[in-house]
């Protein structure tokens, strides 16, 4: 056995007994060791020895992600830098990265989340499986190749951007497993199915996420490839992938709830609410090392069920996402603000601070296109100076996003004013 399964199957009071001494461990550990929650807790009038199971998790404050910004970057280590292994980072909004940091033991115990949510997808040490996502400090590579190696499996490390080298490979190499976006299979589908592939393939598994998708969705990509399909989530600031993941009944994402400790509050009062209900997920990193969030509010929209499932397993689940109580966006696994596209474009003098964001899936891939109002004083219908100027501003989104869009120009007054709130964001991928 290659990591405990016994936890995904143990009794709610089993499982409340475990958590309620990791609590109580994590946050001492958290209170000697890290002075921004030190100071937060003090606050509050919160003393370690004030908690002593789950049932005193509320006592404790919230974290959000401008507590990583105003910490960076590394604020919020716990473990002194000789014992931080790896460093990954996801795009901030105002353009500074936010931080996480692993030790050793973050490694394991990540890589093991990650393997219970792959066998959750039928994956094996017999499998030969291809990591899809992109590597780098982006976690989505990086943890899937640990999670499937701790599997026993096989890893083909692809990452993107050779969609024709990826789905030869797949052939050759006899691949029954990929790990990568929703978007980017549905894309991979057509290269196979363009090149008179699908018939040769031997995939049987996928387990997709890093951005939003829809049951239809995954209808789509079962049928043309003949295989299930799998919905992985997580963020880098609480580990990554393989915080949840659905199992073959796909009714809702399996919590490894032994780590991670989920609330789902009300996004305006910050109450908790009922199993059941729809409200904002918060996390509590029960073993973290490196970067022990406590409570932190991930802005992503759900409800919990704490019900057997029909596979057996008696973890927490929670439900599909229903959208996020911020704007940001997900966008070929990028996170993106809308606040970060109104900072680039306030350094680029030729424009006003007017703008839409145009999200849509083209050839089953993610697409962004900005549309930006030109001041009056630099517009002109010159091709060669539009060029230049469009260039431009594309080489400042680059950079601030992490990401390409494709920039239109648009003329002086062109862009709707509201006299409300403003709307900065057409995300077409809701109607698919």
């Amino acid at each position: 056995m290659i990591w405990n399964e016994q936890m995904e199957c143990m009794s709610r009071e089993e499982m409340t007994k475990l958590q309620d001494e990791r609590l109580v461990k994590l946050v001492k550990y958290v209170y000697d060791n890290v002075e921004y929650y030190r100071n937060k807790m003090d606050k509050c009038g919160v003393k370690p020895e004030d908690i002593k199971g789950i049932c005193d998790i509320t006592k404790l404050p919230y974290t959000t992600k401008d507590d990583l910004r105003d910490t960076y970057p590394f604020g919020l280590f716990a473990a002194p830098h000789s014992d931080i292994v790896r460093i990954h980072a996801s795009s901030g909004t105002t353009g500074k990265a936010t931080v996480v940091g692993y030790t050793q033991n973050d490694i394991d115990m990540w890589s093991e989340c990650v393997a219970r949510c792959m066998s959750m997808a039928g994956v094996t040490k017999d499998d030969i499986i291809q990591v899809a996502y992109g590597y780098g400090l982006f976690t989505g590579g990086l943890g899937a190749h640990y999670g499937a190696e701790r599997l026993g499996a096989m890893v083909v490390p692809m990452s993107t951007g050779n969609s024709k080298k990826l789905t030869t490979m797949m052939v050759d190499f006899g691949a029954t497993a990929i790990a990568c976006t929703p978007s980017y299979l549905l894309h991979l589908s057509e290269v196979l199915r363009d090149e008179g592939l699908i018939d040769k393939i031997k995939l049987k598994a996928a387990i997709c996420g890093a951005e939003p998708w829809t049951e239809k969705m995954r209808h789509e990509i079962e049928t043309r490839l003949n295989i299930t399909a799998h919905d992985i989530y997580g963020l880098s600031e609480i580990m990554g992938p393989g915080v949840a993941c659905d199992c073959k009944e796909h009714a809702g994402l399996h919590i490894c709830e032994d780590y991670f400790y989920p609330e789902i509050i009300d996004a305006k009062t910050l109450e908790p609410v009922s199993d059941g209900e729809t409200g904002e997920l918060v996390f509590t990193t029960l073993t973290k090392e490196g970067i022990p969030l406590i409570r932190y509010r991930t802005k992503d929209l759900t409800s919990i069920t704490r019900e057997k499932c029909k596979c057996g397993r008696t973890s927490a689940r929670i439900s599909r996402f229903k959208g996020r109580s911020d704007d940001m966006l997900i966008i070929r696994g990028v996170n993106v603000f809308p606040s970060q596209v109104e900072a680039a474009l306030i350094n680029v003098e030729e424009v006003t601070p007017h703008y839409m964001m145009i999200v849509d899936r083209e050839n089953n891939l993610d697409s962004l296109e900005i549309q930006v109002e030109v001041d009056s004083k630099y517009y002109t219908d010159e091709i060669k100076g539009i060029e230049k100027l469009t260039k431009k501003i594309a080489g400042v989104i680059q950079s601030a996003l992490g990401i390409s869009a494709k920039i239109k120009l648009m003329g002086p007054n062109s862009l709707k004013r509201s006299e409300g709130k403003a709307v900065h964001v057409i995300d077409n991928r809701k109607l698919y």
